[in-house]
């Protein structure tokens, strides 16, 4: 059978049973993987687990009762994440300090603990960063008034995906 040149396909060649067959087989891994992935992100979906936004609630806030003349100390609070999806601690501002800093508190090997910044911390979803002297904290400089063991200080977390989270920090003499 002989075609016009205006009924050739392009490249002159009519595809054979033989090359239909190739390509009909050369596509059956793909389109089954597409599938494949398609059933489980459905899956994942009805599941509930895509798409839950991380969700923080912040509590058991204390701040230490700076110690002699000095107006450094340091803030804890249990941050945690009831939601689905990983977020970030950014900053924590309060109006009853000066200055606020996240820091973790690292060996040096010499027997003295150095003091860090801590950039921004990962609050995993399902999970707990629970702050403490030992490890990470809010390092702040209250201001000139003085504190006193009882008293209330309000404090913001800052997230990267939440909403700010008000929290109350009670002062507490350091040990207790």
């Amino acid at each position: 059978m002989t075609h016009s040149p205006s009924e050739q396909p392009p490249g002159g060649r009519l595809p054979t049973r033989r090359r239909v067959h190739e390509g009909l087989r050369a596509s059956i891994v793909p389109v089954a993987a597409c599938a494949l992935a398609l059933a489980g992100l459905t899956a994942w979906t009805s599941s509930g687990a895509a798409g839950s936004p991380p969700q923080i609630a912040a509590g058991n806030g204390r701040v230490l009762l700076p110690q002699g003349s000095s107006r450094d100390t340091a803030a804890f609070f249990d941050i945690t994440n009831i939601g689905g999806a990983d977020d970030q601690l950014t900053e924590v501002t309060s109006p009853g300090v000066e200055e606020t800093l996240l820091s973790r508190r690292e060996s040096s090997g010499l027997g003295a603990d150095l003091l860090r910044p801590a950039g921004p911390v990962r609050v995993t979803a399902g999970g707990t960063v629970a702050m403490s002297p030992s490890g990470l904290s809010v390092t702040t400089r209250t201001k000139p008034a003085r504190w006193q063991a009882g008293d209330m200080v309000p404090f913001v977390l800052h997230f990267r995906y939440s909403a700010p989270v008000e929290v109350v920090a009670v002062v507490v003499r350091p040990g207790s």
